[in-house]
């Protein structure tokens, strides 16, 4: 399947370019060496998986890419994303406010560092996702015309939602990483949220994806094992 590579490139530097924007604009300075430290890592990861998706997986990509625009999306889940979008920037722009310009938070620098090393495994267990899950949309449907069926390797072996757990990681991770501890409140809201959509998203797979309901009974927890 063709990849287009327009687009792709669009999509990325638009992305790089508001991340940059909304976090140097807000610090008041450019000089914030853990806000680099996360554009380092995070579209070094992006730029990444979207090179091996582009060899291994161009189909996956593509829906990555245009999966928004598709008729069969859930009406719920347009809604939802739309508040998570606006959620995401607010957490965005409170970080850098609270770590640089007021510096309301004081985070040890060895924390900041673990934390930077944590959200290099939760990028580990978001690339698993993806080599195992070819169906890996980032919006709520079925996707008939690529013959999805249930994933029960790699990750999902251990929970149902292996993406949503790599997020809560990467969440806390990127918080502490920034040095905001306000920044993991608004995390929680957003997490909050990944686990509304977990239980919304596996209620359509339940009644539309043949097997899913015998995957639910050998596959007990949702996001985090023995826990939920």
């Amino acid at each position: 399947m063709a990849v287009n590579l327009k687009l792709l490139t669009a999509q990325v530097v638009a992305m790089f370019v508001i991340f940059a924007l909304v976090l140097f604009l807000t610090a008041g300075t450019i000089a914030w060496l853990a806000g680099w430290a996360f554009l380092v890592l995070f579209f070094g990861f992006t730029i990444a998986i979207t090179l091996w998706l582009l060899q291994h997986n161009p189909g996956l990509l593509t829906e990555r890419m245009t999966g928004f625009s598709k008729p069969n999306r859930k009406r719920w889940d347009t809604i939802f994303f739309a508040l998570v979008n606006i959620l995401f920037l607010a957490w965005l722009i409170l970080m850098p406010l609270d770590a640089v310009r007021f510096h309301w938070s004081q985070v040890p620098g060895w924390l900041q560092i673990a934390s930077a090393i944590l959200m290099l495994f939760s990028f580990y267990l978001f690339f698993v996702t993806f080599r195992e899950n070819s169906y890996l949309s980032p919006v709520v449907r079925i996707q008939e015309e690529r013959g999805q069926t249930v994933v029960t390797t790699g990750p999902y072996h251990y929970v149902r939602h292996p993406m949503y757990a790599a997020a809560l990681i990467f969440l806390l991770c990127t918080s502490l990483l920034l040095g905001s501890w306000y920044g993991i409140v608004l995390g929680l809201l957003l997490i909050g949220g990944i686990a509304f959509r977990a239980v919304q998203e596996e209620r359509t797979l339940q009644a539309e994806l043949a097997g899913y309901d015998e995957y639910m009974k050998q596959v007990r927890y949702r996001i985090i094992p023995y826990v939920w």
